[in-house]
């Protein structure tokens, strides 16, 4: 007698494969999604990391190895703008390569002036901070000036003069800043804070060309009591304000000074205005 064949069940359970394998490409998804937002968080640790450690007195080299975040070869050629961490090809964004371009254009002069300056850094007296305008540095400890006055205290002559040495041995204009406290003035000398941040930086101004740097490397400005660092409301945070800033300007910071005439074209010019009109 022959057997009764068994009817197959139907698995109503079917659409779970489905289902799962839907849950796993989305979770895919998110991973790749999650590693692509940490690359940017450590370009970014990168870059600043990379700052300070040019400012401890790391080597050139190894600094460009980390804002660029790629090997440099002999020529001084990186691969960072090619391969991320990891080594994974991708493209940068616009804002990162500026950022980075504007840092690594910087280094060679951050270099030189945390060399000659190291001395001051480590004690506390200097710092150089990254703006964006260029490298600025500014006195740490106490008042540049005197309150209400533009003459520079004696103990800051030496020092002054070997910030002097050390920017005459970077490319980049130099711009001198000058600061007041919250403080108003009005006398027969400064009519107001205005005046006396702009005699501020003329004062260090004054210092800098007498130490042989070229005149046409330097501007000034003076800011008044606009762009305190410290609260007013101490004495130490009104010294802290009375200060000129030294700033080494960058490409950014070049494009606020007005254009200057190249040498040849000042001669030119000056001979032009001295021969005697021709009549005809």
């Amino acid at each position: 007698m022959a057997r009764k064949k068994r009817e197959s069940q139907v698995n109503h359970e079917r659409w779970l494969v489905s289902y799962a394998d839907f849950i796993t490409l989305l979770f895919a998804f998110f991973v790749v999604m999650f590693a692509s937002s940490q690359t940017d968080k450590t370009k970014t640790q990168a870059i600043s990391d990379s700052v300070e450690k040019a400012l401890k007195g790391e080597t050139f080299n190894s600094v460009v190895t980390a804002v660029l975040g790629g090997a440099i070869d002999m020529k001084g050629q990186g691969s960072a703008q090619m391969k991320g961490p990891g080594g994974v090809k991708k493209e940068l964004k616009t804002v990162d390569v500026k950022r980075d371009g504007q840092i690594a254009e910087l280094l060679p002069s951050l270099q030189i002036l945390n060399q000659e300056l190291g001395s001051e850094i480590r004690s506390g007296k200097l710092k150089i901070s990254m703006g964006a305008r260029g490298l600025i540095i500014s006195f740490t400890q106490a008042a540049l000036f005197p309150s209400g006055e533009d003459e520079i205290a004696k103990d800051f002559y030496p020092t002054i003069q070997k910030i002097a040495n050390a920017i005459k041995q970077v490319p980049n204009p130099v711009r001198l800043e000058g600061h007041t406290d919250s403080v108003p003035i009005h006398n027969s000398r400064f009519k107001s804070n205005w005046d006396l941040s702009a005699a501020r930086s003329i004062a260090l101004l004054e210092v800098f060309v007498d130490s042989g740097m070229p005149r046409e490397r330097l501007s000034i400005a003076g800011y008044g009591d606009t762009a305190p660092v410290d609260d007013n409301d101490t004495e130490e945070g009104r010294q802290r304000n009375r200060r000129a800033d030294m700033v080494v300007l960058n490409e950014t910071g070049v494009k606020g000074e007005p254009e200057r005439m190249s040498a040849p074209a000042q001669k030119a010019e000056a001979i032009k205005q001295e021969a005697p009109e021709i009549k005809r």
